[in-house]
């Protein structure tokens, strides 16, 4: 984002209140990136505490994926019923209640439903941050604030990294993860002062109440954006997942549920869970481990700076396609750091700069250019819908690969393991160059007549290229 968007955010289009209320509901993002990191240099410090195989740790790790696959798949539903604000409300709710549950865990089991219930919180927040942000933005610079969100994912892995060094020294791996009721608490009282999302609540018959929200959003053209919510609402009546299946629309379906596998079964949640275990096992010590990963989550933020400078300068297919090869690469990288002899006494570094490799290219390709390719390519009617199926997918694909992890590594070694996701990396390649279109300088309008209009034609030719300019 670039110093003229933050000044529109601060000074135009509704003022600070604007950029106020679009940072809380980022914290949604926050969250989601917290937990995800915060579980990694805990883990070093719950092996000695807990005694578990190598599937009991997949499942520890993995159950805030299955809770997160089950948040996303029922958070949309909610959010038409609840409404956004009332959601995010709850799930800064179930995330306390998670967190506090895991810090005083007595058992594996009870560390395991911890997971599970910060992992719904993390599936609501996954659905209903953005939509929130996307609803109650001015028009021209939602995009700008809507990105705030996808940093903040990369900013709260980062913070997850700090407080886990921060602890490292005393090993109190329960104090890291209730670390997570904070920022729980700031999301749920920021938002009790926050309006609920003008469109929800034209939707609800409500009318004056949204108009009342976009004059404290706006500085003008309220009754002309409240024309056309009344025509996006009369559009989407009637639709459903049902849609999704009709020809027209199977070119983005398949782009969607492609690349929503692929941005994890690459290994990057692999890498973020279990960064500190992998590195524990070069040599390094427990707190050099988790203190390397602080630098891996610095890269992560730095490289999501970037693809949100460049993605509406040079694509989002080109940022792909340069994101995934660079994974390969380094993965391949990776794998041989791991298996190749005369690394004794570098193996431990030459790891931690493969990693971070790994991450500034995720960091600039399938990381922020999966979630903006999803929100771009389904038509209005769907796109509900058709968001809450590709996360759905993409969550079910991140617990499958953090629960098979420790197994693959227990059983084939690193260097394969690491091999096998760059494997993926390739197909991913060959997927995307072959599939995925070029959306940058088209209208949503455009890019849903191109779909109805190339009926039976590849993805990408469905989509279509180029600009309307």
């Amino acid at each position: 984002m670039s110093m003229a968007d933050v000044r529109r955010l601060v000074d135009g289009d509704g003022g600070r209140f604007i950029y106020v209320a679009a940072a809380l509901a980022a914290l949604n993002g926050l969250l989601f990136g917290f937990d995800t990191g915060i579980i990694s240099g805990a883990f070093l410090y719950i092996q000695d505490a807990f005694v578990m195989s190598p599937l009991m740790e997949g499942i520890v790790v993995s159950g805030a994926m299955a809770g997160a696959a089950l948040g996303a798949a029922v958070g949309g539903r909610l959010s038409d019923r609840l409404g956004r604000r009332r959601l995010i409300l709850l799930g800064a709710g179930v995330f306390f209640a998670g967190s506090f549950l895991m810090a005083v865990a007595p058992s594996v089991p009870v560390l395991v439903a911890g997971r599970l219930i910060d992992g719904v919180a993390i599936g609501f927040a996954s659905i209903v941050g953005p939509l929130y942000i996307s609803e109650i933005a001015p028009p021209r610079i939602r995009g700008a604030l809507t990105s705030l969100n996808q940093l903040m994912v990369t900013v709260g892995i980062l913070a997850s990294y700090f407080v886990n060094y921060a602890f490292a020294d005393a090993g109190a791996w329960r104090w890291m993860l209730g670390a997570g009721m904070v920022p729980a608490v700031v999301l749920a009282v920021g938002m009790l002062k926050m309006p609920e999302s003008p469109r929800w609540l034209y939707e609800r018959g409500r009318e004056d109440e949204a108009r009342a929200v976009l004059r404290r959003t706006r500085q003008g053209g309220v009754e002309d954006e409240l024309a056309e919510i009344e025509e996006t609402v009369q559009k989407q009546s009637g639709t459903g997942l049902s849609d999704l299946v009709e020809p027209w629309m199977r070119p983005a379906l398949i782009v969607g549920l492609g690349l929503a596998v692929f941005q994890q079964v690459t290994g990057i949640n692999a890498v973020m869970y279990y960064a500190p275990t992998v590195l524990e096992s070069t040599g390094f010590g427990d707190v050099t481990s988790i203190l390397a990963t602080v630098g891996i989550g610095a890269v992560n933020v730095i490289m999501t700076v970037v693809a949100i400078a460049l993605i509406d300068r040079v694509g989002r297919r080109a940022l792909l396609l340069v994101g995934i090869g660079g994974m390969v690469t380094t993965l391949g990288v990776l794998g041989a750091v791991f298996y190749l002899p005369g690394f004794d006494g570098i193996v431990g570094w030459a790891a931690t700069g493969s990693l971070m490799l790994f991450v500034a290219f995720f960091a600039i390709g399938l990381g922020p250019v999966f979630w903006l390719l999803a929100s771009e390519i389904y038509p209005l009617s769907v796109r509900g819908s058709a968001m809450g199926l590709v996360t759905v997918a993409n969550w079910l694909a991140n617990l499958i690969v953090s629960l098979a992890f420790p197994m693959l590594r227990s059983s084939v070694g690193q260097s394969w393991t690491f091999w096998l996701f760059g494997a993926c990396s390739v197909v991913a390649l060959a997927f995307s160059y072959r599939y995925v279109p070029e959306t940058k300088g088209r209208s949503l309008e455009a890019i849903e007549a191109d779909l109805r209009e190339n009926v039976g034609t590849t993805p990408a030719g469905a989509v279509g290229e180029g600009s309307d300019d």
